[in-house]
């Protein structure tokens, strides 16, 4: 079976302990890069292996050469800096930390590869197919909104908007020279835009919630025209996932029909608590071989998810698509983040085993 895979990973990993040491040494300039860049590759080949031993096919690197699943990659753009977040919005339940703000303060463009070098690495350590992550075009704009867009750089918006998937068509360019044939662009704008809080800080933003759903998946498109054919790529949405925390909660009705307009191969969607709403949204997954993967098991909480609970999960979404189109993942990333979620390494492990286990009890 081609990606994604019956049973699949979202992509971060909790980090060592002794890699995060290593990344604060080299931030304080008490390591130099190369001798960092070492020890991030020893904890991939510990982690890639991990991955295959338990019989996953799609491997990542666990983002461990990133502090954020999002920031490190848009920072690379020409006129995008990362800016603190001066308010309150999109706030982490619990939490008052706040990662900065991705803003456009001049022409966006991609003068540069961005991480291809770190898919090199990962392709050359596995044996299975390696997975790219990366953060959707989007996320160039949902945080910060129309205030976070140089009306200088960009009085008109659709000119934006073009110059950005244009961007994006030469960084992926650049991941398929590298020879990235499975790519996974990371979207929390749709899973946040099923929320009412969420839309009211868009329209505070200057945008319309409303539109920005199909304007978010045309710019996918964009994005993704020029791809080699052989290229796989899905979106993975969520609700939020920082330090176990979350930001939004609603069913996804109100931007499934954009979010399946997108060219892509499959949708990593969340639907491990009730914050998702129901299985119903999935009505509209188009005719052909799309897959949905059902991001059923938590990262956010160490506790074990029951199989057979699992399986009637799974029962219940094969109402509305057929079991065949269907997959099982956890709902996000172990460690979007460089913090981390609060769980263990041995929970991490053994609820990629369980997605493993159910998949291969269900699918074969």
């Amino acid at each position: 079976m081609s990606a994604p895979f019956r049973a699949d990973q979202v992509g971060s990993l909790l980090r060592p302990e002794w890699l995060t040491e290593a990344r604060e040494l080299n931030k304080s300039g008490q390591l130099e890069c190369a001798a960092l860049a070492e020890i991030e590759n020893q904890a991939i080949e510990e982690a890639v292996h991990r991955q295959e031993a338990l019989g996953l096919q799609g491997i990542t690197d666990g983002e461990f050469r990133r502090d954020w699943w999002h920031l490190d990659f848009l920072a690379q753009f020409e006129g995008v800096e990362l800016l603190h977040n001066e308010g309150p919005l999109f706030q982490f339940a619990g939490h008052s930390e706040q990662p900065p703000i991705a803003t456009v303060v001049d022409k966006v463009e991609c003068t540069r590869p961005i991480m291809a070098e770190h898919f090199e690495f990962l392709r050359s350590v596995t044996t299975r197919t390696p997975k790219m992550t990366i953060p959707s075009p989007s996320m160039l704009h949902l945080r910060g909104g129309r205030k976070a867009i140089s009306r200088e750089a960009y009085p008109d918006l659709a000119e934006f908007w073009a110059d950005v998937a244009a961007a994006y068509r030469v960084a992926i360019g650049h991941l398929a020279d590298a020879g990235c044939r499975y790519l996974q662009l990371d979207d929390i704008t749709f899973a946040y835009l099923c929320d009412p809080k969420i839309q009211a800080h868009c329209r505070a933003n200057g945008d319309d919630p409303a539109l920005l759903p199909q304007i978010y998946a045309n710019t996918i498109n964009a994005a993704l025209e020029g791809k080699p054919d052989d290229m796989v790529v899905t979106i993975h949405t969520c609700r939020g996932n920082f330090k176990s925390a979350w930001v939004a909660q609603g069913g996804y009705d109100p931007v499934i029909e954009a979010m399946f307009s997108t060219n892509v191969d499959g949708y990593f969607m969340e639907f491990d608590s009730t914050r998702a709403g129901s299985f119903e949204p999935l009505r509209a997954l188009p005719p052909g071989a799309k897959k949905v993967v059902l991001g059923l098991v938590t990262t956010k909480l160490g506790e074990l998810e029951d199989k057979d609970a699992l399986k009637r999960r799974i029962d219940e979404a094969a109402k509305f698509v057929p079991l065949e189109r269907l997959c099982l993942s956890p709902q996000c990333g172990f460690s979007s983040t460089h913090h981390g979620n609060a769980l263990s390494q041995d929970d991490q492990w053994r609820k990629l085993e369980r997605v493993l286990e159910v998949a291969h009890e269900v699918w074969g």
